[in-house]
């Protein structure tokens, strides 16, 4: 296989390497920027909600659903089982933090 037909077969794959690797960097990112955030909150909240918990049930709701849908992708791509358990541990504590959240909104 020559040069050309490597670089004609590239051009004409649809999927732009650098894109992908922008993609991946800025979820890696914005990870890091959410959970720091999710922490700042959390920890706000504790100090400043007078005995308020919905904020912190919301917020660790998002959190959790965030975690458990990470997970789920690397498990259907790598089947660790490690990766079933979050997915499972974080789909439950985002039932049980939404529910609480749900809760104490409606009383």
């Amino acid at each position: 296989m020559d040069k050309n037909t490597v670089l004609e077969k590239s051009r004409n794959s649809r999927r732009d390497e650098g894109i992908e690797y922008a993609e991946s960097k800025g979820r890696k990112i914005g990870f890091v920027i959410f959970s720091l955030i999710f922490l700042f909150i959390i920890l706000f909240n504790l100090f400043f909600s007078g005995g308020n918990n919905s904020v912190f049930y919301a917020a660790s709701s998002m959190f959790w659903i965030f975690i458990s849908t990470d997970a789920f992708e690397k498990f259907k791509f790598t089947r660790k089982k490690s990766h079933l358990v979050i997915t499972i541990a974080g789909g439950v504590a985002t039932i049980i933090w939404l529910a609480n959240f749900i809760i104490i909104t409606l009383e």
